[in-house]
């Protein structure tokens, strides 16, 4: 099905013009649980790979921290696959068991854990983007591809994952590999993503507040300003910080997109010049925890009133089941000059 982002409750570009040339074009790709092959575009799904290609392996050291058993791929599908049916039981039936004597050995199993794997760690697939179903995706200038990959290795470097993206053209692809790699391990089950397919769809973003110019600060932060263009349909919310307004609802998409401008939360804006040849690099991928945070105006239209179930105990709108440093994002950004130059991950 679409998904639809609401109309913004103010056109911020009318009340405030110098916002007009600011405007970029984001898309919030809506990832929601699925069985995607590799010839879809999807979160977590199967990769449209060349036979003839080696898998990727991360071949950096992997510092041992053992804070809790390590679980194989396999034994995190298990241990959700047993979370759902024990869902779906006690749906049917609340006075049944949370889990049945089965569920219960495998599940002692599974938390016995696996070895810290030595050397290289098979990477994992995160994304898979069709030019055809992102056509605003910036994909290298000069460039036959129309197949975006990117993969990470399951394990922090040093905070996060780290990841790589691959170009190609899916045309050029008639003999894909049929069983990839896995690692024997991942650091937690939430490097694991839950397969998604997507249902694109593109807005238009403003940059974060404090990467505006000092003279529309202070128009943003002056609720006379606010009150003066927008009238009677200004509401009294936000009356003590108005520019929070603009930063919840009107400036940069919640959940993963492509494009658009940069989240910020975790940090003040920082300069993200490439590490190649020192041009500003451009957001390409938005890598998040959830959909939508504490603002709810950015929930799809379509689930406002029949929200995607979730699995129990998950974060509302986690639907991929990816959590970066406990709740951010990994944005992901590329120098326009080559698609040759190191990308960049940005948490926030």
């Amino acid at each position: 099905m679409p998904y639809t982002t609401p109309p913004r409750p103010l056109d911020v570009a009318a009340l405030f013009p110098q916002l007009a040339p600011l405007a970029r074009t984001a898309t919030r790709l809506h990832p929601r649980p699925g069985s995607p092959t590799p010839h879809d575009s999807s979160v977590g799904g199967p990769l449209l790979w060349p036979a003839n290609e080696p898998w990727p392996h991360c071949e950096a050291p992997h510092k041992q921290r053992r804070a809790k058993p390590l679980l194989s791929p396999d034994d995190v599908r298990a241990w959700r696959r047993h979370r759902r049916a024990s869902e779906e039981r006690r749906r049917l039936d609340p006075q049944s068991p949370w889990a049945t004597p089965e569920e219960l050995a495998a599940e002692k199993q599974i938390l016995t854990g696996r070895p810290w794997p030595e050397g290289p760690i098979a990477m994992l697939p995160i994304a898979q983007l069709y030019l055809r179903d992102v056509p605003l995706l910036p994909r290298p200038a000069q460039s036959e591809a129309d197949l975006l990959q990117v993969l990470w290795c399951p394990f922090d470097h040093p905070e996060h994952p780290k990841t790589a993206l691959f170009w190609r053209s899916a045309a050029t692809i008639t003999k894909p590999l049929a069983t990839p790699p896995e690692p024997s391990a991942v650091r937690f089950e939430t490097y694991l993503p839950e397969p998604c397919l997507l249902t694109p769809e593109t807005v238009t973003e403003y940059p974060h507040y404090l990467e505006l110019s000092q003279e529309l600060q202070e128009q943003l932060g002056d609720l006379g300003q606010w009150q003066a263009a927008a009238g009677p349909a200004l509401d009294s919310s936000y009356q003590i910080a108005p520019q929070e307004r603009y930063m919840d609802m009107l400036s940069t998409a919640p959940g993963w997109k492509i494009g658009g401008w940069s989240r910020w939360g975790l940090t003040d804006p920082i300069p993200r010049p490439c590490p190649e040849c020192g041009r500003d690099t451009e957001p390409l991928l938005t890598i998040a925890t959830t959909e939508w945070d504490s603002s709810d105006s950015w929930i799809p239209e379509e689930e406002q009133t029949n929200p995607t179930p979730l699995l129990p105990g998950t974060a509302p709108a986690n639907f991929t089941m990816i959590d970066i440093a406990s709740g951010y994002d990994l944005q992901l950004h590329t120098c326009p000059a080559s698609p040759n130059h190191p990308h960049i991950e940005l948490v926030q």
